[in-house]
């Protein structure tokens, strides 16, 4: 059963501002809206510590540490590590909360720090790729992968004790030419990774080396509606305009992964086998107005997702491939990110 005490936070990067829910099991409860978070549009969160990592714009861009009351759902500012280089468009904790691995779009460079009582350090690490757009450790800490939409590829490192960044052999692994690959997952047995490309609509799959962490390319999948009249988008221009295939963001919920499309507004679920293939998607949901950002609960029952272009998110219960709406509930304007507390 999800837990009780659970909360969901939300990032509305029109306002600024990060919203707080109370999730019971069955419903959302807005408890509090924290403001004065230009453009946050990413955050990391130590459920352990009650801390949340957001990503701020602005001049100069930063890394706002802040602390999570559970009782009120408030966030208050603990310090700030400043990006002079431009701001952070995903975050990610290691195992344990010591360190943070982010990357830059705009910026084109990815960090590891260490974090130290809430305060996140200068970078150990730096690493230079265009357009970086999502990062994640390995669940033993040891490893963290990139993705570069604008390179077409996904870099590997080793992470150092020390949070140093060390390429392997090799140190990247290729997505197919002009997909855009964006973000990705880890699957529970650790041996697979899944990658959704912005640009051709693919779940790109990767076979993981569990002891040297290598990555290799085993196949895709379709992840949009081939009856939608989709065409593969183009760097640059408006999938919006042109009528392109706009992926965003990837979640694992128990032998499914759903994706998100913007152009369409729907979130679509792909069969995963057994032993790690994944199918093209069969099902699609239509949900908030462009979903970049969603979350699926720890147990895999629930699903709430946010649209750019609105200004609620939505709660679904999942049932295989079929996802049923609960209710819908105010947020704020821009909501781009939910994490599950």
């Amino acid at each position: 059963m999800t837990d009780q005490t659970s909360l969901v936070l939300v990032a509305n990067a029109g306002d600024g501002s990060i919203s707080s829910f109370r999730f019971d099991g069955a419903t959302l409860e807005r408890l509090a809206v924290t403001e004065g978070l230009t453009g946050c549009s990413t955050f990391a969160v130590d459920a352990a510590q009650d801390l949340v990592y957001a990503g701020v714009k602005g001049e100069p861009a930063g890394i706002v540490t802040l602390a999570l009351d559970r009782g009120t759902g408030i966030l208050a500012p603990l310090s700030r590590l400043d990006l002079p280089d431009g701001g952070m468009n995903y975050l990610a904790l290691t195992p344990g909360g010591d360190g943070l691995l982010g990357v830059s779009y705009g910026g084109g460079y990815g960090i590891s720090c260490r974090v130290a009582d809430g305060a996140v350090a200068e970078p150990v690490s730096r690493v230079a790729y265009p357009n970086l757009h999502s990062v994640l450790p390995s669940p033993d800490g040891r490893f963290a992968y990139l993705v570069s939409l604008g390179a077409d590829l996904i870099a590997q490192y080793s992470i150092g004790d020390d949070l140093t960044l060390t390429p392997l052999d090799p140190p990247t692994v290729a997505a197919p030419a002009g997909s855009g690959p964006r973000h990705l997952v880890i699957d529970d047995a650790r041996t697979s990774v899944y990658v959704l490309t912005e640009f051709s609509g693919q779940v790109l799959h990767y076979r993981r080396d569990l002891e040297a962490g290598s990555l290799e390319f085993v196949g895709s999948a379709l992840a949009v509606d081939p009856e939608a009249g989709l065409g593969p988008s183009i760097f640059g221009e408006d999938p919006l305009a042109h009528h392109f295939i706009w992926g965003a963001d990837l979640h694992l919920a128990g032998d499914r992964l759903w994706a998100s499309e913007r152009t369409t507004s729907t979130l679509a679920a792909l069969a995963v086998s057994t032993t790690g293939e994944v199918s093209d998607a069969e099902a699609f949901v239509a949900t908030e107005t462009q979903p970049r950002g969603f979350a699926v609960s720890a147990d895999g029952r629930f699903l709430i997702a946010a649209g750019e272009k609105s200004t609620t998110v939505s709660l679904f219960a999942i049932s295989g491939d079929r996802l049923d709406l609960i209710e819908r509930v105010e947020t704020g304007r821009g909501a781009n990110w939910v994490r599950f507390v």
